[in-house]
């Protein structure tokens, strides 16, 4: 599942989106063993010796911190709204996409509040001049509805194209029919190849791929192999391709667009979090965890104040940048996404 392996689903700065009960200090057990009991203090004392383990609490410092200063503009509805957008996207597979994730329903959704708030903090530091909209609507793409099957071969791939000129049936169905029982990527063969719709700043997709789909019109399919990365092969069907239309009726899409790579910028977003941890005066009072956001709040002077006009140079050159990465960035994430 491509959406839920990129960074959009999965936490743009901790890296993990594990439920670990750090704060819990004490001496009940957390296990039971013939050799002894694990109390939560022994729990608690090692984990914080791992990467894991600070990497979950650095995101739960962040998340109360954005939630202090962004909470207000990340609704329930927003929550469910991209929760039921993946719902839909993988149908019957999603909760076995999900599970193999290691996500609940309640911890994805938390995943994807935690993306959304970062996401805000990223909009308020993003720069929307005309400069950098008409940049933007240079590179700007629709989102565009589309079906793929992966396999591992040249050869595989033009099997696959063989296939479907050959029938004289739906040319979808049957795709979707040759994407269950052939596509290598087992997050999106059994949804029959359907992919969670992207735009022109997705970075889950190699290039290639991105530029063969929207070569293609409604109905079409790439009629050669398509190289990704890695020796993978790509056979795209579209099920929907949007006009791009005009630039007046895209200004708010062309907003979205540059908060997405700047989402993508992690040098962008580091700022941008490092300014958030700043002002939600963070105190860590555990000694042993004292220089856990250091990368953060150890920031020169020079570099914080080149903060505000990063903000005006990321995004002239973000159309540039799409194919770095974020979460944000998987699965952030995507959501299933």
């Amino acid at each position: 599942m491509n959406s839920l392996k990129s960074k959009k689903i999965l936490a743009l700065v901790a890296g993990v989106a594990l439920a670990l009960p750090l704060a819990a200090c004490g001496n009940k057990a957390v296990a039971t063993t013939n050799g002894g009991k694990i109390t939560q203090s022994e729990y608690y004392s090692s984990m914080k010796q791992t990467t894991a383990g600070k990497q979950v609490l650095q995101q739960m410092i962040l998340d109360k911190v954005l939630e202090k200063q962004y909470g207000s503009k990340v609704s329930s509805s927003d929550v469910n709204k991209e929760y039921n957008a993946a719902k839909k996207t993988y149908g019957s597979s999603f909760s076995s996409v999900l599970a193999q994730q290691g996500y609940t329903t309640s911890t994805f959704k938390d995943q994807i509040r935690s993306r959304l708030l970062l996401e805000e903090a990223v909009r308020a530091s993003s720069s929307f001049s005309t400069s950098a909209l008409k940049k933007q609507w240079k590179e700007y793409q629709p989102k565009i509805s589309t079906a793929m099957i992966t396999v591992g071969s040249e050869s595989d791939a033009q099997s696959i194209i063989d296939d479907l000129n050959s029938t004289s049936s739906n040319k979808l169905k049957e795709f979707k029919k040759l994407a269950k029982s052939k596509s290598t990527d087992s997050a999106t063969a059994s949804s029959g190849g359907v992919m969670p719709t992207f735009d022109n700043t997705d970075t889950s997709l190699p290039d290639a791929v991105k530029t063969a789909a929207y070569k293609l019109k409604n109905g079409e399919y790439t009629t050669s192999p398509v190289q990704g990365d890695d020796d993978t092969y790509y056979v795209i069907y579209m099920i929907k391709h949007p006009a791009k239309g005009k630039y007046a009726n895209h200004i708010s899409d062309l907003k979205d667009q540059i908060v997405t790579e700047n989402m993508n910028d992690s040098d962008f977003v580091k700022k941008v979090v490092s300014k958030a941890l700043k002002k939600g005066d963070v105190s860590i009072k555990d000694s042993d965890l004292k220089n856990i956001l250091a990368d953060y709040l150890n920031t020169s002077s020079s570099s914080s104040s080149s903060s505000s006009s990063s903000s005006s140079s990321s995004t002239s050159s973000s159309s540039s940048s799409d194919s770095s990465s974020t979460e944000s960035s998987s699965a952030s994430s995507s959501s299933a996404e």
